[in-house]
């Protein structure tokens, strides 16, 4: 049976927790340590001649409360073998509990059989997390919400909105929050609500995968400034098509706000050459140096909420004021 830690001023007292990283996000992970004060935990994670990934920790964590920060981005197997490394490095190094802490969950667009034999990804990931040794997970902004049930280990769910809504709500242009999708109705319908603004929703029909052909916007833009709402923007040709949609029914201008930065093949070129002012973006996954040079691209970091919820998670505090 392992220890029970003491804690006299939960508060100030965060000698038991450790973090972690891989490759995948350092400079986010480096924010949330100073954010907490603390330093990263001393490791090292390298790969063999041959592609291996090699993982060495390189302090104590017997009975530690430890928190493995990493984004299952591009690289995405690379950063995924990291992150299962670490957590089965840090399961046999004793350590007393292990949080996954993935700012971007890969996989996440495979939740369900789209086709008679294809695979659930999202829940096969899910699966070799948990096998790992994780003991939880905090993540942000899935995909599909349901992907919560494929942990059979407690998930904390954050939302990016408290961050992005922060920034919007500068704004006094009246405001119409537009979803690109039907799928993404109810996250769009919870920032309308916070921002006393209207809604509206774009129908669009999706031919072959990561490409949408958008057919009809549902809902009043004519002389408003549109705000397409995205958990995450990947070619950039779902929004690009949306923003010329919404500016041919008469937006004055059109933004785009979402939580996680793919932004893969040509994205930065399509987002750069579309109607979209500016479009707003978190730090759950790393930019590339183009759309770092890209001055449509404006990004907000997510540290401070990662922070607060590994610090409540830590002194075993609800996490559900975080929520929206």
């Amino acid at each position: 049976m392992s220890k029970k830690r003491v804690i006299i001023n939960p508060k100030q007292d965060l000698s038991w927790l450790r973090i972690f990283t891989g490759n995948s996000n350092i400079d986010l992970v480096q924010k949330i340590s100073d954010r907490l004060g603390i330093p990263l935990g001393k490791s090292v994670v390298s790969t063999f001649s041959d592609g291996e990934i090699h993982v060495e920790i390189d302090e104590s964590v017997r009975g530690m409360d430890v928190f493995v920060i990493q984004s299952i981005s591009y690289p995405v197997n690379d950063n995924l073998m990291e992150l299962l490394i670490l957590i089965d490095a840090l399961k046999r190094a004793s350590a007393e509990r292990i949080t996954a802490v993935l700012p971007y969950y890969g996989y996440a667009r495979q939740d369900r059989k789209v086709l008679p034999r294809a695979p659930i990804s999202a829940k096969l990931v899910a699966d070799l997390i948990t096998t790992a040794g994780a003991s939880r997970i905090l993540t942000v902004d899935l995909h599909a919400g349901q992907i919560q049930g494929f942990f059979n280990i407690p998930v904390d769910h954050l939302f990016a909105a408290p961050v992005l809504l922060t920034h919007l709500k500068g704004l006094k242009d009246d405001i119409v929050i537009v979803s690109p999708d039907a799928g993404g109705v109810e996250r769009a319908r919870a920032y309308a609500k916070r921002l006393d603004a209207s809604l509206a929703i774009i129908d669009k029909r999706r031919e072959s995968p990561n490409v949408s052909q958008v057919m009809n916007i549902i809902g009043d833009v004519s002389g408003m400034t549109a705000f397409l709402v995205d958990d995450l923007v990947d070619t950039g040709g779902t929004l690009a098509r949306a923003a010329y949609a919404l500016i041919e029914e008469g937006a004055k201008s059109v933004y785009a706000c979402c939580t996680h930065p793919v932004l893969s093949g040509n994205a930065v070129k399509i987002i750069s050459e579309s109607p979209i002012v500016e479009m707003i973006i978190t730090d759950t996954i790393p930019l590339r140096e183009e759309a770092k040079a890209c001055p449509k691209i404006k990004v907000i970091s997510i540290a401070s909420l990662l922070a607060d919820a590994i610090r409540r998670i830590y002194e075993d505090d609800s996490v559900s004021c975080l929520f929206i």
